[in-house]
């Protein structure tokens, strides 16, 4: 730490610029040993950030939409080499087809484009619900789903629970009620997560779907309806983003474990 102090004094009083500082924290073992400051190695396509997961909980996931086959191809084999579990979300089909085929004992979900590459030893803590009002609202619950059995959580997909006949919910409450986290996805007018937070204790992310006819507004009426909803604490996530809902929920469960 005295090392910190010296260049953050130096840094303070102009005797070096930024580029001086991170060169002497470099040159520094211990601080060099620092995860935030750990190279993760280049592959011309992608700068790996190897430590995410001692930082956030979780490991760095690839954004697989605007990459080709052959990028994420090269991006796997390395993230799993280095112990974590990979995924790998809005995979197109021909890319996803291509990665199974590459790495056989993955898994690849087109509906949703979701990849995951699971390491064959983990340990898995806490227990999150996901919630797809209908059918329709898979796409996005299975991205959630499998993003979270990526961050190594306990994971529970009930599917067809929407508010438009309220007891096929209330017949799961006490699964709900198990649950360190709850993910609920809806579209049409979004009422499913303000439902189920008047039910249980956990915390409820509200995941907006672009199902629904033209009102719906391709998800924004149901986002605007879950952030105001009457059930206090909600949190809400993007439209359709299952994989920011998953984040949010696993870092809920790497508080309590």
């Amino acid at each position: 730490m005295a090392v910190i102090e010296e260049i953050l004094r130096k840094l303070q009083a102009g005797s070096i610029d930024l580029a001086g500082a991170f060169a002497m924290a470099a040159a520094d073992k211990e601080c060099a040993e620092m995860p935030v400051l750990q190279d993760g190695g280049d592959l011309v396509v992608a700068r790996l950030d190897r430590n995410r997961k001692d930082r956030c909980g979780f490991p760095e996931f690839i954004y697989g939409a605007g990459k080709t086959a052959e990028e994420q191809l090269k991006i796997v084999p390395e993230l799993y080499a280095s112990g974590v579990n990979v995924l790998a979300t809005r995979v197109q089909t021909q890319a996803g087809e291509k990665l199974m085929q590459a790495f056989p004992d993955a898994e690849f979900d087109p509906r949703s484009g979701t990849f995951l590459y699971l390491q064959k030893e983990r340990t898995l803590r806490g227990k999150v619900v996901i919630l797809a009002a209908g059918t329709s609202d898979l796409p996005a619950a299975t991205e959630a789903e499998m993003t979270l059995r990526a961050c190594n959580c306990h994971t529970k997909l009930i599917v067809d629970v929407g508010v438009a006949a309220i007891h096929r919910l209330l017949k799961v409450l006490p699964e709900l009620q198990s649950a360190d986290a709850v993910i609920a996805a809806a579209g049409m007018e979004g009422a499913l997560p303000s439902v189920v937070a008047g039910l249980i204790k956990a915390p409820v992310i509200a995941l907006p779907t672009s199902v629904g006819y033209g009102a719906n507004l391709q998800g924004l009426t149901p986002m605007l309806a879950m952030l105001n909803s009457c059930a206090s604490g909600v949190t809400v996530v993007n439209i359709d983003n299952g994989f920011g809902a998953a984040c949010a929920a696993a870092r809920i469960v790497n508080g309590k474990f």
